[in-house]
């Protein structure tokens, strides 16, 4: 009986509250999903104003999946406008107007409405699939 109180009962809640929290996450990303895009500055607010398409990134340094995706969206950033990183420990207000909750997060922005979003490590062919022109690999 101790080992079931002291070690599975833990184990069975941290697992239930973690799918909770990934439920709650996809419910939340979803519900943005066609809603307007929230306005930013600089470059992405131009754009998005323009009615053209954008690509943000939402990482953080410390992020481990947030490294092996960086390098292919700083690649995609280097190949046209429209893809923009973004360091939520440097842009804090960029991440909230967008509503980010947990990195990486990709926001895909069409006509100036949010038309998709990842929360999570895409595959660089999935990212590279969400940027209008980008090329495929050499």
């Amino acid at each position: 009986m101790d080992f079931v109180t002291s070690v599975i009962l833990p184990l069975v809640v941290l697992a239930v509250a973690f799918i909770g929290m990934q439920v709650f996450l996809a419910w939340r990303m979803k519900r943005m999903e066609g809603a307007p895009a929230p306005q930013v500055g600089g470059d992405a607010g131009q754009r998005i104003a323009g009615g053209e398409s954008a690509l943000f990134y939402f990482y953080s340094p410390q992020c481990g999946a947030c490294r092996t995706m960086t390098p292919v969206v700083k690649e995609l950033a280097g190949q046209g406008p429209g893809v923009f990183a973004v360091d939520i420990t440097q842009d804090m207000d960029t991440a909230r107007r967008f509503g980010v909750l947990a990195t990486p997060t990709t926001v895909v922005v069409k006509q100036g409405t949010v038309a998709q979003v990842l929360v999570g490590a895409q595959s660089p062919d999935r990212l590279r699939a969400l940027v209008p022109g980008a090329m495929a690999p050499a």
